[in-house]
């Protein structure tokens, strides 16, 4: 296959369907593309019913283009990252990885507009995180769930409303930032910078103001973040964990049980929220996104420095802290529910307290004048106790 022959499949792909997201071409399966989070095989001419080891490593190093350090990290590692142009059609975020022996290829597609929070529909919590001057921002979840997308939004308001300078970290660059009241300079892995960890060094002398970090990968990382937001900046970035008490201990995990506690305290003066997230089959196809906002406060910082226990849990203080911004995924999933987004099945398999959630839609069913339950003609038994008295 020549690079004119892939381009052609590739567009074939994305024009196969609506909503496609994701490009998959791996040995034994047609091409295939995902759309709304299920994976559909394409019809082509001539047809690719299965595709060889052969054919899957020529299209994997068409994309690879001869890049020695990216042919480098393959062998070595066994799968690397870089960003691939369709011209005029879309730009995509690629992972090329060894798979017993073959190679597999993912290509994420990359929207070329930047989302704003309102078209998103994202929580009232971003515009506040759009306005914080300094500290760290977490936005957790699974690979796919949409985390560079909500990360956007963010850095568009900034750039809608502040005259600031912003560097991004970058693997690869996603969405990329027009020149408004902010300045962007978006680097990315490999042709820019060589780690997140020596990338956030360099940025804390190129006076940004806001910095993104693509992934806080590791230690390293995770300190400089950690020194970055210490010393007046605002950093965002992501780290693929499902809630906020997950969120904290995978960053202690990180460090030696003699630096916990200095750790903590870091983590307990820095962070300003932790947003988690989930994509969700929605109604009607495609899928819609539920969020759990973890904002700083003295509960908040106390429960960092000392850890969980009962009735002190980080679910327990979102719950309480709804009047600032605060929301559980359950109380998220209720009003997704409650819009017509998700059906009632949707809601409970996805719910972090089924109880919770249950009682919810109760409500909005109660609200609605719907029923509740599928138990029909339950009475008092009137002669329960007279029939116990005969026995005796």
């Amino acid at each position: 296959m020549t690079k004119q022959e892939i381009d052609h499949i590739m567009t074939r792909m994305l024009d196969s369907r609506k909503d496609v997201s994701d490009l998959n071409i791996t040995v034994g399966r047609p091409f295939q593309v995902e759309s709304a989070g299920v994976l559909v095989p394409i019809d082509l001419e001539p047809p690719f019913n299965e595709l060889t080891p052969f054919q899957t490593e020529i299209f994997a190093l068409n994309l690879i283009n001869s890049d020695s350090r990216l042919t480098e990290i393959l062998l070595n590692e066994g799968s690397c990252d870089l960003s691939y142009q369709l011209p005029g059609k879309a730009r995509f975020r690629v992972n090329i990885f060894s798979q017993r022996g073959n190679y597999s290829v993912v290509l994420r597609k990359l929207e070329t507009k930047v989302p704003t929070i309102e078209e998103l529909g994202l929580p009232g919590a971003f515009l506040k995180m759009a306005g914080e001057k300094n500290g760290i921002i977490f936005v957790t979840g699974a690979t796919g769930s949409g985390k560079t997308t909500s990360l956007a939004a963010v850095l568009n308001k900034i750039n809608e409303e502040k005259s600031v300078h912003v560097v991004t970290l970058e693997d690869p660059v996603e969405y990329q930032h027009p020149h408004k009241m902010s300045t962007f300079n978006q680097r990315e892995l490999g042709t820019d910078f060589d780690t997140y960890a020596t990338g956030l060094r360099a940025a804390l002398r190129q006076a940004p103001k806001v910095i993104l970090v693509g992934e806080m990968r590791d230690r390293e990382s995770v300190e400089m973040g950690l020194s970055a937001a210490e010393t007046g900046h605002l950093v965002l970035t992501t780290l693929h964990t499902v809630d906020a008490g997950q969120t904290i201990n995978r960053i202690l995990g990180m460090f030696g049980i003699d630096e916990e506690n200095q750790i903590r305290i870091r983590l307990a003066d820095s962070i300003r929220w932790i947003v988690c997230q989930r994509l969700l089959p929605k109604v009607g196809g495609g899928r819609v996104a539920a969020f759990e906002v973890l904002g700083s406060n003295l509960r908040v910082q106390d429960t960092i420095l000392h850890g969980e226990s009962e009735g002190k849990t980080f679910y327990d203080i979102i719950e309480a802290g709804e009047a600032f911004g605060m929301i559980t995924f359950d109380l998220h999933i209720v009003g997704l529910y409650e819009k017509g987004l998700i059906t009632h099945e949707t809601a409970m398999a996805y719910a972090s307290r089924k109880g919770e959630v249950g009682r919810g839609i109760d409500k909005v069913k109660s609200a609605r004048g719907e029923k509740t339950t599928d138990i029909e003609k339950l009475e008092v038994d009137g002669g329960f106790g007279r029939r116990r008295l005969k026995r005796n």
